[in-house]
């Protein structure tokens, strides 16, 4: 069996005295991991590092094999992204987020938003908004994808500035005000067509957080990544 594809390294690790095993976000074939032969030389290290935008070839007898990659560059912006801790750690959360995802199940738009996201890297004031964004994606490929578009208790699309903790839907201004203390706070860039402040982007992150623990990590016995954790508070700060 062989296909191709294009892809964003997500995790590698080292086989044998020669070889690496990479794992690989493709656009048409989900995440999926493959045994790179030589994946250890000096010319392929700088290819094999998370973050990077890679041609893949897969190769394998049976489909449930582990298969072979063949990895050519397409876009080698890792080494940009580790000269800064803070998108680093934005890299290292949505590669490690990216793990809870079925291997070899596609999920075409997670793999055009993160490759967004690494391309605005460069832009402090824009990748943590859109980084937001790609946890709610992830929600909702993973079937848990939360209701913003009008609120639980009225209907209404307007003034939609709270998320119920229970629903995982959007409540309006009105009807949450009273129990406002046991809502997530909506971010205006959610809901409605806002430029993104600093507390929009720890409020949706504090709203990610929360959902990711209670439906994907949590039932796994997995705790949220120690470097998703870093990174909110860092943002935070």
């Amino acid at each position: 069996m062989e296909w191709r594809d294009e892809g964003i390294i997500l995790t590698v690790r080292n086989h044998g005295e020669s070889s690496a095993i990479a794992e690989v976000l493709t656009a048409e074939h989900g995440r999926c991991p493959g045994l790179v032969r030589g994946g250890r030389s000096r010319q392929m290290r700088p290819v094999l590092q998370p973050g990077n935008h890679v041609a893949v070839t897969w190769r394998a007898r049976l489909e449930e094999h582990l298969g072979q990659f063949a990895i050519e560059p397409l876009h080698l912006q890792a080494g940009l992204i580790m000269e800064e801790p803070l998108r680093l750690m934005a890299l290292s959360s949505m590669t490690a987020l990216a793990q809870t995802l079925p291997e070899r199940e596609p999920h075409g738009r997670l793999f055009t938003a993160m490759q967004i996201i690494l391309q605005a890297m460069d832009d402090d004031h824009v990748w943590p908004a859109l980084l937001v964004r790609w946890e709610l994606g992830l929600l909702d490929e993973l079937g848990f994808g939360l209701d913003l578009s009008q609120c639980a208790a009225t209907g209404s699309r307007d003034q939609l500035v709270y998320v119920s903790p229970k629903s995982g839907r959007a409540v309006s201004r009105t009807a949450g005000e009273p129990y406002h203390e046991r809502l997530f706070a909506l971010p205006g860039f959610l809901s409605r067509a806002e430029a993104a402040t600093r507390l929009d982007v720890n409020n949706g992150l504090r709203l990610t957080a929360y959902f990711l623990d209670r439906h994907v990590l949590g039932p796994r016995g997995l705790a949220m990544p120690q470097v998703r954790q870093m990174l909110a508070e860092r943002l935070a700060a």
